[in-house]
């Protein structure tokens, strides 16, 4: 099929009359009007009808022109489609959150990257703990994660975007509420509810990190899978918890936030995908991921 000839043919029958489609086509008329002959000749019958004042469409030249349009349509269609995915502005992603961004970022993720990515489908898990994230990017059951590093794995590609401080989470009615901010050194005697060692949390091992350089022994008592769970946990009383500064945002009631010092501890938030993939819509989001994140307004300081 010769998609020049059909929209020859398509020009010539929308204006009904050589010259005017030759004007709209910028080419000579004799060339088109070859051409429109020659098309006639391929399929074996008339599809114009000629005289020297007019040109008619013919009964197969009216059912020609329909078919003509929808196939070129279909084609510019493709065209356009194609380019759009070249560009990114299409495509269908999905990004699993670590905990603690899933209650401060997720929201703003969702309207950002709607606003800035129109065209891409996203999806969204939360509350998924690295190790889980890690096997869902190698598995592609998830495009994109936001999680804790490190991540040791080689088939991931793991892109820094900030450092969130520690802050610990007290009951409300607990002493330790009564300060103004927190060391490690001041939870000595409180129990702890942690992330769960056997789930491999990041946050399991940073918190043990953090006992272990002050020279605490911590007392754990609880230890859960959530983020959501851990500070449920502490509202009802059942202990105190070492948390990134974004799950403040979680506000339940019956739960304080200090700031922990001395030292002011932090924890990385890294965005990740599998490595070697370079989809420009992908490419996109994660652009737009960074800038998100990095926002000022993610840098507000912990509340009480």
């Amino acid at each position: 099929m010769d998609l020049r000839q059909l929209r020859y043919f398509v020009a010539v029958a929308e204006e009904l009359h050589f010259g005017r489609a030759a004007e709209r086509l910028t080419m000579a008329q004799p060339p088109l009007s070859q051409a429109i002959r020659r098309l006639e000749s391929d399929l074996g019958v008339e599809l114009l009808r000629r005289t020297t004042r007019r040109v008619d469409l013919t009964d197969a030249g009216r059912a020609y022109l329909a078919r003509a349009r929808r196939i070129l349509d279909e084609v510019d269609g493709a065209a356009h489609e194609a380019r759009r995915v070249a560009a990114g502005a299409v495509g269908r992603l999905a990004l699993g959150c670590v905990g603690s961004a899933t209650y401060s970022l997720l929201p703003a993720l969702a309207r950002g990257l709607s606003r800035e990515l129109p065209g891409v489908d996203f999806s969204f898990r939360g509350e998924m703990l690295v190790p889980d994230q890690a096997a869902a990017l190698r598995a592609g059951g998830i495009d994109l994660a936001l999680l804790r590093p490190p991540v040791a794995d080689p088939a991931l590609t793991v892109l820094p975007l900030r450092r969130d401080r520690l802050v610990v989470a007290v009951p409300a009615d607990h002493a330790l509420a009564a300060r103004r901010r927190l060391r490690v050194a001041d939870l000595r005697d409180a129990d702890l509810i942690v992330h769960s060692a056997d789930r491999r949390s990041v946050m399991y091992d940073v918190v043990l990190g953090l006992f272990r350089d002050a020279g605490v022994e911590p007392r754990i008592r609880h230890e859960v899978g959530e983020t959501s769970t851990l500070v449920t946990l502490v509202a009802g009383g059942l202990g105190a918890a070492v948390v990134p500064e974004p799950v403040t945002a979680l506000a339940l009631a019956g739960v304080a936030f200090r700031p922990l010092v001395r030292p002011a501890a932090r924890v990385d938030l890294a965005v990740a995908h599998r490595a070697g993939r370079t989809e420009p819509h992908l490419t996109r989001a994660v652009a737009a991921v960074q800038r998100i994140v990095r926002a000022p307004a993610a840098e507000a300081p912990p509340g009480g």
